[in-house]
């Protein structure tokens, strides 16, 4: 019997470029199976009617328009949780285990899934009672209303996720050794960008996987490593792959990527505002602040994400590419760049040369392979 958390489920054949392949195919099949079956729960929601009977379930229930609004989001949320399970569940669990990947027994699996949902609920919930309070008394601006709201709720966010949320699902703890602390705090002052702390981030009790980041604003930005990068990277390559993270805050990406998220959630209001308009009579909603128009706000939402995810990808491989390029002139020697970029490949199973329409569509980051030959031809250009 194949024993959790090994490769012993794959074929032993097989080279690590293809289970690599293999492991990603299998997460966009999974990934686009996930979207059809939302796509399908919403027209179900839309023209089978399905939403108008949860309204009038809840209306059912109480004459309170704030618990009725709460009833209806449980239920509606629920469902689609229910629905969703076994592709999350394999997709999260079985597959991560299948590729050696996941540390995770079930019964971690199952708290950090209630984490989650517990989170969903605490955001979400409120998040919809503003949308239809705001409806109810600013029908004409009621969109615009929110998306201030969805902004400064962002940068909130933003600034505290690394000191509220992060540590529900993970241990960190401030690295200890005070070479490896002191060498990237120093780096760190040369690239400008000045940090509270460098913590380690206890990865391993879940993953096999390595990464590092530069995380927070202002007096919660903070370097983290994760323990598995510790452990398996010379100080030099951990050198070399946060030179990189600093890179985002040196160009200003945080704030960029900010900028974009709003850019998109107004176009995605103001979008929703006019389906609400021309669509909800059709569909049967009463009026503009009719909570049963929960899932027309949801379809809109998803066809601005369609019609722009792939040029958000290019935006976002365009700046690690620059991110790359102010690594290799920070770091005293290109190599451990490079062996960091082949060991991290081999740790989490990259996919070192996806198909360029793949790369295109699905990759936030430019290819592992294309990363070291622009590292090797700025060795070249030194």
């Amino acid at each position: 019997m194949a024993k959790q958390g090994t490769l012993a489920e794959t074929d032993p054949s097989e080279t690590l470029d293809q289970r690599a392949r293999s492991y990603h195919r299998a997460r966009r099949r999974l990934a686009i199976s996930r979207f059809a079956l939302n796509a399908v729960f919403l027209v179900g929601l839309l023209f089978a009617g399905w939403s108008v009977h949860l309204r009038d379930l809840a209306w059912r229930s109480t004459d309170n328009v704030w618990l009725a609004v709460l009833l209806y989001v449980l239920l509606l949320g629920g469902i689609s949780r229910l629905l969703g399970l076994p592709l999350r569940f394999y997709s999260g669990y079985i597959l991560e285990h299948r590729y050696g990947l996941s540390n995770l027994l079930l019964g971690g699996w199952t708290r950090d899934s209630l984490k989650s949902l517990a989170l969903g609920a605490a955001f979400g919930l409120p998040a919809v009672e503003i949308v239809y309070y705001t409806l109810r008394r600013f029908p004409d601006t009621w969109w615009l209303l929110c998306w201030a709201f969805f902004a400064l709720f962002s940068v909130l966010m933003t600034n505290l996720a690394p000191v509220l949320l992060f540590p529900l699902f993970f241990e960190f703890r401030p690295v200890t050794e005070e070479n490896l602390k002191s060498r990237l705090l120093r780096l760190s002052e040369r690239a400008g960008a000045r940090v509270r702390d460098v913590m380690e981030w206890k990865l391993s009790a879940k993953s096999k996987k390595a990464n590092a980041a530069l995380v927070g604003l202002g007096n919660t930005r903070r370097i983290i490593l994760a323990d598995n990068l510790v452990n398996q990277y010379t100080p030099e390559e951990i050198e070399a792959i946060l030179a990189h993270e600093l890179a985002h805050h040196v160009h200003g990406d945080i704030w960029k990527g900010i900028s974009l998220q709003l850019a998109l959630s107004l176009a995605a209001f103001a979008l929703a505002d006019q389906a609400l308009r021309r669509f909800s009579p059709y569909f049967g909603y009463t009026n503009l602040s009719d909570f049963a128009n929960l899932p027309l706000l949801l379809a809109a939402s998803v066809l601005l994400s369609l019609i722009v995810f792939p040029f958000v990808n290019a935006f976002s491989r365009y700046r690690e590419r620059r991110a790359d390029d102010f690594a290799l002139r920070m770091i005293p020697d290109v190599a451990p760049f490079i062996s960091s970029m082949s060991k991290l490949a081999r740790q989490n199973l990259a996919e070192r040369r996806p198909h360029p329409w793949i790369e295109f569509l699905f990759h936030s980051h430019p290819s592992i392979d294309k990363r070291i030959r622009r590292a090797e031809a700025f060795r070249r250009l030194a």
